[in-house]
C-alpha cells in the first residue's frame, strides 16, 4: 500500500509541469567532502550554460535546485532524489558525479518517471538501469580503450594497470586488458586502490617492482590524481623508464596545475581538454569565467554544460509541457555541438556518441594544458 501511495505521488509530480510556469532542475551534486571539486564544477557548468543562454525557454523559467550528496553516498542521493521529486516536484533529475548516487536514483526516476541527466558518472551500466537515464558525460570504457590501441600502435607491449575499486574502475580495468591484450599485449600486473583516503606509495612501488613498460591509471579527478602522481614522481618511475598512459581524469584541467611539470608528457585519452580549439569552446570558456574566474573548467562542467543544452532542448520542443515518455523521445537521437566537438545520444542506449582525443600534457602560455594530437571520431561505449 505504501508503494502505490509513493507511485501515485510520482505520478501526480511527472505531470505537474503541464500548469507550472517554472521548469525546475533537482541537482544532485557532491559539494562537500573529498569529491567536493566535482560538484563545483558540475554547478558552474550548468550555471555558465544559463548565464549563456538565459534562464527562460518557452516562457517557462529554468530553475536549478542543488542538494548535495556529500559524497559516495547512494543513501543520501536516493532520499534527496525523493525530496526533489516529491516536496519540489522537479520536472528533470541531473548532476551525479559518482556512480553509487546515479545507480541509487535510477528506480525513482523509472517510478517517477522524471528524465535524468548523468553530467558525470562514467560505469557504463547507468543508462541500463532505467529507461529514463541518459548521459551527456562520457564511460570509462569509451575513453580506455583508445588509449590501450593508441599504447600498442606505439610500441608499449607490457603495462601494469592500477584502477580506483569501485565502478568505472572496473570498467577501466576490464576494457584496457580486453583491447590491449586483443591486440597482442600483456598486461603484466593489476591493482585496485581504494576510493577514500589511498596511500598510493606501496601501490605505485609494486608497479615498480613488476618492470612494465607502463602503467595504465585511472582514478577519479582532484584529490586521488595528485596523490597518484605525487606517488609516481617520489617512487621515481619516470627515471626507471615506466611511462604513465591514463584517461583524461588523471590530468585533468582543473587540477593540472597542481601536478607541476612531472606532468609534463603525460599521454592520456579523453573527451574534452580546455585546450579544444572550436568556437564553441571559446564561447563556453568565456561564459564559465562569468561564474567562476578562479577555476578552469573541467571535463565535467562540460558534461553538465551539455546536460542543460539538452534539458533546453527539450523544453523548447515540447514548448514548456514537460511529460517523461516524451521528453525521453526527444532526448533519444538528440545532437548537439558541444564545446568538446560533436555529440549525440545513442536512441537505443541512451549513451553518448563523441569524439575522443590522445592529447599530451605540454606548457602553452607558460601553464599546463592537455593538447590534443589524434581524433578518433565518433565513439560509442564498447561496454555495451
Amino acid at each position: 500500500m505504501k508503494k502505490l501511495i509513493l507511485l501515485a505521488v510520482f505520478a501526480l509530480a511527472s505531470v505537474q509541469s503541464w500548469a507550472a510556469d517554472t521548469i525546475k532542475v533537482g541537482l544532485l551534486v557532491e559539494m562537500t567532502g573529498t569529491f567536493a571539486d566535482f560538484g563545483l564544477q558540475i554547478t558552474n557548468g550548468a550555471k555558465a550554460y544559463m548565464k549563456q543562454h538565459g534562464d527562460t525557454v518557452a516562457g517557462k523559467k529554468i530553475e536549478l535546485i542543488i542538494k548535495d550528496t556529500t559524497g559516495p553516498a547512494p543513501d543520501v542521493a536516493k532520499r534527496l532524489a525523493q525530496e526533489l521529486v516529491v516536496k519540489d516536484k522537479v520536472d528533470f533529475l541531473a548532476g551525479f558525479g559518482l556512480t553509487p548516487n546515479a545507480l541509487a536514483v535510477a528506480p525513482i526516476a523509472t517510478e517517477a518517471k522524471i528524465p535524468t541527466i548523468i553530467m558525470n558518472a562514467a560505469t557504463s551500466v547507468i543508462t541500463a538501469k532505467s529507461p529514463y537515464i541518459v548521459r551527456t558525460s562520457f564511460t570509462l570504457a569509451q575513453v580506455t580503450e583508445p588509449m590501450a590501441q593508441w599504447a600498442y600502435r606505439n610500441g608499449v607491449r607490457k603495462v601494469f594497470t592500477v584502477v580506483a575499486d569501485y565502478g568505472p574502475g572496473h570498467d577501466a580495468e576490464d576494457t584496457f586488458k580486453k583491447a590491449f591484450t586483443k591486440m597482442g599485449g600483456q598486461v603484466v600486473g593489476e591493482l585496485r586502490v581504494p576510493l577514500t583516503n589511498p596511500e598510493f606509495g606501496p601501490f605505485v612501488q609494486r608497479v615498480k617492482d613488476g618492470k612494465p613498460e607502463a602503467v595504465f591509471v585511472f582514478v577519479p579527478a582532484g584529490e586521488m590524481a595528485v596523490g597518484f602522481m605525487k606517488a609516481y614522481n617520489e617512487r621515481g618511475l619516470a627515471k626507471a623508464g615506466i611511462k604513465l598512459l591514463s584517461t583524461g581524469d588523471v590530468t585533468e584541467d582543473g587540477v593540472i596545475e597542481a601536478l607541476g611539470d612531472n606532468a609534463l608528457g603525460v599521454i592520456s585519452t579523453h573527451q574534452y581538454s580546455a585546450a579544444h580549439v572550436s568556437p564553441e569552446n571559446k564561447a563556453f570558456l568565456a561564459a564559465y569565467s562569468q561564474i567562476d574566474p578562479k577555476t578552469r573548467p573541467n571535463f565535467m562542467a562540460v558534461g553538465a554544460y551539455d546536460g542543460m543544452a539538452a534539458i533546453y532542448e527539450v523544453v523548447r520542443q515540447l514548448k514548456g509541457n514537460i511529460d517523461g515518455d516524451k521528453a525521453m523521445q526527444v532526448l533519444k537521437g538528440m545532437k548537439l555541438l558541444s564545446p568538446r566537438g560533436p555529440i549525440q545520444i545513442d536512441p537505443e542506449t541512451r549513451d553518448i556518441v563523441q569524439n575522443v582525443y590522445v592529447r599530451e600534457v605540454k606548457k602553452v602560455n607558460g601553464k599546463l594544458y592537455n593538447v590534443e594530437f589524434e581524433t578518433i571520431n565518433a565513439v560509442k561505449d564498447p561496454g555495451k
